[in-house]
């Protein structure tokens, strides 16, 4: 009985090793790669670029409208992805093909999510580790410099003339802001990444600015142009040189290397309080 026992648990996790995983997400990809499954992915998006051998993997399309004919081809066992494309989901569930779905839109979610992958991919180690890690960077970030207001901008922007992408009150970026102890710049119910323009800019006033150009140096765009237009502004941050540039591509994807922009966050406060201690 115990022999029987075993070989059906061997059995399982043999099936569970070989499962042929179709990543639809840039940080679902990532996510999976850093729990040590990479080996079991076969597609992903045509955005996911991390780690590099994601760059070898099929590409099935963007997230909302890849090419059901290409992931067919693939013969996934197991798709993860986002809940916002339930339409999607229903034709893998209708084709009998398994889906994992993780929403990575808040802080709570992204590390609730990485548990639930490392549950379903049995690295439940590995994800108690990443999201150790997680929690540990935010720690550092205590006590920096806190009551400021900060403006978190998405996009390589040369002009403001046509409004621009912020950080909302309903993302990650928004609870890191205030783990560090201070608050977002933008105090509004308005969801997702809401556009905001010379006026709305101009009355948050924020103490600090911090731009997440990660596409400028692809466009050849350089620091100087993306500080220009904002110089046209009387703002408190325009005023005392407050305005940081994070431009690697994980401070845009949240994913295990969520650690790294919360520590490049760190290093822009830390930055701050050393010009304002003087």
């Amino acid at each position: 009985m115990r022999v029987a026992i075993l070989t059906i648990l061997f059995l399982w996790s043999t099936l569970s090793a070989s499962e042929r995983i179709l990543t639809l997400s840039p940080a679902i990809n990532e996510i999976v790669f850093a729990l040590g499954a990479g080996e079991q992915v076969v597609g992903t998006t045509t955005y996911a670029a991390y780690p590099p051998a994601a760059q070898k993997l099929p590409k099935v399309g963007g997230y909302f409208s890849p090419s059901l004919e290409k992931i067919l081809s693939l013969d996934p066992t197991l798709v993860i992805m986002q809940p916002n494309n339930q339409k999607l989901e229903a034709t893998f569930q209708t084709l009998k093909i398994s889906t994992l779905t993780v929403p990575i839109d808040t802080l709570s979610h992204i590390l609730a999510s990485i548990e639930v992958m490392g549950k379903r991919l049995h690295k439940e180690k590995e994800a108690q580790r990443i999201i150790s890690e997680i929690r540990t960077a935010l720690a550092s970030l205590k006590g920096i410099v806190t009551d400021k207001r900060i403006l978190i901008v998405f996009g390589a922007n040369t002009t403001l003339e046509h409004g621009i992408f912020v950080a909302g009150q309903n993302l990650y970026y928004d609870e890191i802001i205030r783990a560090s102890g201070n608050q977002n710049a933008l105090q509004s119910k308005r969801k997702g990444q809401p556009v905001l323009g010379r006026e709305n800019l101009i009355a948050l006033d924020p103490d600090i600015i911090i731009l997440l150009s990660a596409t400028a140096k692809a466009k050849g765009i350089g620091k100087e142009a993306l500080l220009a237009p904002w110089r046209a502004l009387p703002l408190r941050a325009v005023r005392n040189g407050d305005i940081y540039i994070i431009d690697k591509a994980y401070a845009l994807i949240p994913s295990d290397r969520l650690r790294y922009f919360i520590h490049d966050f760190g290093e822009v406060l830390d930055g701050y309080r050393r010009k304002h201690a003087q």
